[in-house]
């Protein structure tokens, strides 16, 4: 599975989380709850602000 892990600061907390950008499932902010990435059936829409790529593959 190809596919990559981004860091996304969540826009209401600041707070910054690992995410998978084909995520299959909603990924909230593990402090406030705000949606960080929704599923479109591919590539996830990133709600958050990416820092970072962690890994690519």
């Amino acid at each position: 599975m190809a596919g990559s892990f981004y860091k996304v600061a969540c826009p209401d907390c600041e707070n910054e989380q690992i995410v998978f950008g084909k995520a299959a499932t909603e990924v909230a902010c593990e402090v406030c709850g705000h949606t960080l990435a929704r599923p479109t059936g591919g590539e996830a829409v990133l709600e958050g602000e990416v820092t970072e790529t962690v890994e690519a593959r």
